[in-house]
């Protein structure tokens, strides 16, 4: 079964653990990087920090999450967000995504 293309670039994406439900990756972006506005039908998202800063937009409720070293922000579906790097320097951030079957729907 082939994989789908990812819907977007950064400079790094690192699977740490795949399973029916749960989804863990870590993330590099480079200043400027994104993941575009999106949202999940039934998975929720919880951001680590790891190096950098990590910025986690929302629409509905409006809200900036601006989370540094050791922070966490959380996102729950079907709440639109987006994802980046405000920095000069490379963010690092661990998303675990679950529990639910991950899908990614892109918003405008």
């Amino acid at each position: 079964m082939s994989q789908k293309p990812q819907p977007y670039k950064v400079r790094n994406i690192h699977v740490v653990a795949k399973g029916s439900d749960v989804l863990v990756r870590e993330y590099t972006l480079d200043p400027g990087e994104h993941i575009p506005w999106h949202h999940h039908t039934s998975t929720s998202d919880f951001y680590y920090a790891l190096e950098g800063e990590v910025l986690v937009q929302t629409r509905n409720p409006p809200a900036r999450h601006a989370i540094g070293v050791g922070q966490t922000a959380s996102v729950t579906p079907p709440t639109a967000h987006h994802v980046s790097n405000p920095g000069t320097t490379a963010c690092r951030f661990l998303l675990v995504q679950g529990v639910g079957q991950h899908d990614f729907i892109k918003e405008d």
